[in-house]
């Protein structure tokens, strides 16, 4: 599994199979089953979790105590309460496994320690920053700009396999709909 985590690193950095070996010995590599929560709203946020294989997803409790989820994590994608991570505080979201997963975990002294021996490393977070921010500025576009229609078909013509691959309440949860609303959707889809 590893090699996943090697093929991602090399489109952002060059890395020997040497400096690879050194680098992934900064990672502790966990399996967790469907459904397991990784990171607790509330508790300090200690990972940075990077998906080898499987799904994640994070979510918060809304005022009327539903979960609404924010962002999802597929093979190579990271998923953190950033903000949290970085400041080491208490989660404002948690982090579920939607799927058995694999996964990469580092802390942030391992990071640090990973950032000073490995100077690389910081050019490689700052491209995976750099595109998850784009990626949520788009996001946010889409929620404003269209009607919740136009964003469940944009959003299902960018990504049919993972609206097939999440289970339909959580991509509800993700788009701004209902359960309901969006089978409906689905439907209209299929005519």
């Amino acid at each position: 599994m590893s090699q996943v985590f090697k093929k991602h690193l090399e489109k952002f950095i060059s890395v020997s199979d040497e400096e690879f070996e050194q680098i992934l010995s900064y990672f502790k590599t966990i399996r967790v089953p469907k459904k397991e929560i990784l990171q607790q709203e509330g508790n300090l946020c200690r990972y940075q979790f990077f998906v080898l294989t499987g799904c994640l997803r994070k979510f918060l409790l809304n005022e009327k105590g539903v979960e609404v989820t924010t962002e999802f994590a597929l093979e190579t994608w990271w998923m953190s309460d950033n903000r949290a991570f970085e400041f080491q505080t208490e989660a404002l979201f948690s982090i579920q496994a939607v799927e058995n997963s694999e996964i990469l975990t580092i802390d942030l002294e391992s990071q640090e320690k990973l950032y000073r021996d490995f100077p690389v490393m910081e050019r490689y977070f700052r491209f995976v920053y750099q595109r998850a921010f784009a990626a949520y500025q788009m996001r946010l576009k889409y929620l404003y700009t269209m009607s919740k229609e136009d964003y469940f078909f944009h959003f299902y013509d960018l990504y049919p396999g993972f609206v097939q691959r999440v289970p339909q309440y959580l991509l509800a949860s993700f788009l701004g709909l209902t359960p309901e609303y969006l089978s409906e959707l689905r439907r209209k889809k299929r005519s």
